[in-house]
């Protein structure tokens, strides 16, 4: 049952009160409306601290400052520049993505263009796009907009899918100003997570991130390092210096390059 006009105008009262004195105007992402920009901060905050992409930001803009600068980048710059960001398949998807833009819009993206047809962009970050760049309104659930709409529709209830805040979100949707209105939910689920027990806990999707520290994941970002610091090395060279047992050094090398980061080379390898 979607919410009473009475309601609907109660919340919004309190997400733009809470904004007003919790408003987070600081972000560099927020003073852009460059669609490259704004897809560039939205990928990197997949998963990512705050924190984090605040030091890396600036400085990935300033090096691959365009669609087209980074679409003509060689992909061991970029993986350089994404360093310390964390999952690589991020930078990866969004070199192809650049490359997609430029080949086909002239490195221009539209608000008409479907951006979920990019190499890792989903729902989340094609609305957060229409949302920041364009100032569209759309249905834009990330980890933060859930926890308010958990906290402030679902208190009593645990496993809410996402099918379900869905309408709420475009039902409270404040469609005049869309862009300061997610702003403001941004906010409101960073404010929440740090005053009250975390509301996403209640989600049907909200998992542990798991262990990085043993992990195949750290074991691949150590082999992509070992080949960007030394093109050319050989397997038995990685796994000697890595401590890693022939068989998994060469099982994960090529499933790196199966996923287009690295390229054999006789008996070496590099980046693709």
């Amino acid at each position: 049952m979607p919410p009473k006009p009475t309601d609907v105008a109660a919340f919004r009262d309190r997400v733009w009160a809470l904004y007003a004195r919790h408003g987070r105007s600081e972000l560099p992402w927020r003073h852009t409306r460059d669609p490259y920009a704004v897809l560039v901060s939205e990928v990197m905050l997949q998963q990512t601290q705050v924190a984090r992409v605040l030091s890396k930001y600036p400085l990935w803009l300033d090096e691959f400052p365009t669609f087209d600068a980074l679409a003509a980048a060689p992909l061991d710059a970029v993986l350089v520049a994404w360093q310390g960001l964390g999952y690589n398949r991020r930078a990866l998807n969004l070199k192809r993505a650049a490359e997609t833009v430029s080949a086909e819009l002239g490195g221009v993206l539209t608000p008409e263009f479907d951006l979920r047809s990019l190499p890792g962009v989903g729902a989340a970050t094609a609305a957060g796009v229409a949302v920041f760049a364009f100032d569209r309104p759309a249905p834009y659930l990330e980890t933060n907009v859930r926890a308010v709409y958990l906290h402030e529709f679902f208190a009593d209830r645990e496993g809410v899918p996402d099918r379900d805040i869905l309408p709420l979100i475009e039902s409270t949707l404040d469609r005049d100003r869309p862009r300061e209105w997610f702003y403001a939910l941004l906010d409101y689920g960073y404010w929440l997570k740090r005053s009250v027990p975390n509301p996403s806990r209640r989600s049907a999707h909200h998992t542990r991130q798991s262990r990085f520290e043993g992990s195949r994941r750290q074991k691949r970002s150590r082999l992509l390092r070992g080949v960007m610091a030394a093109p050319g090395v050989s397997a038995e060279e990685l796994a000697a210096g890595l401590e890693l047992t022939p068989c998994e050094t060469i099982e994960l090398l090529e499933e790196l390059a199966s996923e287009g980061f690295l390229a054999g080379e006789g008996d070496g390898w590099r980046i693709a």
